[in-house]
């Protein structure tokens, strides 16, 4: 096995699942104005690395994917935060694109840019102590869209991120979003999913990535948001489980499922029952970033200094997200 290989599965094996803590400065002003908390470095810091240190780090917690804020930040316990990650036996990863722009001659769409100077700021993060990375694509249905420029776009600058990642010895997150804004119905989302995922492994392989040391981290099958074609938890596992099984080639060893707006509730019942009816050789995890800390942010707003009772909220969730990845959740476990 190659290391990359190793290092995916170390992120992801048993039941082990990714915190994406890697929001912006700008939307982690939004989240922490949201719960009338100011937005100042010192607060930014002191939420992570009340997650980072809590007990579940150690049991749930594969990867976390920083911000290139927090990956040179020192925690309180004098260890950076790549170090302190660390210590608990997870791997730090790092979000290397510099977001999405408007795309030239699509106007309504988006296109993700960082490529210029990926080479030397890779390096830089390796050094800090990061050994996986990611890079997201974002995409929008419509009864016009994601066009062909941004399936082409779009699938072109992940892979030539990932081969400049994996030149680097990081392994990574290959993230292509169907969003789920619009009133589009989960028929709609399986087939432009299934379009965009096969259109990026086409990209992935001609440029040589090696396809057994990266993490996939699509969406769900999920109508729109605004959609009145609603479907069961059942059906949402069954569809992204056909998605996937036919877009996604079998060396890739693992899937962690991005939440995508769903309620913390709502994205842990819909992995469980993905992994309940999991056929496949692929690990099923998660790499969600609200559907972990929502529940902690609201409860640590209230007292910023409530260390231990935030990190209670947050074990919970992230066990409740382990559990799920194993096909082992259920609801009643909640009120536990």
């Amino acid at each position: 096995m190659s290391e990359l290989n190793n290092i995916t599965l170390k992120i992801l094996s048993n039941g082990k699942g990714i915190l994406a803590a890697d929001e912006s400065t700008g939307t982690m002003t939004k989240r922490l104005e949201s719960v009338n908390v100011p937005s100042t470095s010192e607060n930014r810091l002191l939420f992570r690395e009340t997650l980072f240190s809590s007990e579940s780090m150690k049991n749930c917690i594969g990867g976390v994917i920083l911000y290139d804020e927090t990956i040179k930040q020192t925690a309180n316990s004098k260890k950076t935060i790549p170090e302190l990650i660390s210590t608990s036996g997870a791997v730090p990863g790092i979000k290397v694109d510099t977001g999405a722009k408007i795309l030239a001659n699509s106007t309504d769409e988006k296109i993700t840019e960082g490529l210029d100077g990926l080479r030397e700021r890779l390096k830089e993060y390796y050094k800090l102590g990061a050994r996986f990375t990611k890079w997201r694509g974002v995409y929008t249905i419509s009864d016009k869209y994601p066009s062909k420029l941004s399936i082409h776009s779009n699938a072109h600058a992940l892979a030539r991120y990932s081969s400049l990642a994996q030149e680097c010895k990081m392994v990574p997150i290959v993230e292509p979003e169907i969003l789920m804004d619009g009133n589009h119905s989960a028929e709609d989302c399986f087939n432009k999913t299934s379009e965009v995922i096969n259109k990026c492994f086409e990209e992935l392989i001609l440029h040589k990535v090696d396809l057994t040391g990266i993490i996939l981290k699509p969406n769900m099958i999920l109508p729109g948001s605004s959609s009145d074609k609603k479907i069961t938890s059942e059906e949402i596992a069954k569809l992204t489980l056909k998605c996937l099984k036919e877009s996604v080639p079998t060396e890739v060893p693992g899937i962690a499922f991005l939440s995508g707006g769903q309620s913390e509730k709502e994205a842990t019942e819909n992995l469980n029952l993905i992994n309940k009816h999991n056929d496949t050789n692929f690990i099923m995890t998660y790499s969600y970033g609200r559907a972990l800390q929502q529940g902690a942010l609201k409860f640590w707003s209230k007292d910023i200094q409530n260390i231990k009772g935030t990190q209670e909220i947050f074990n919970h969730r992230a066990n409740m997200c382990t559990l799920a990845a194993q096909g082992k959740w259920s609801a009643e476990l909640e009120t536990k």
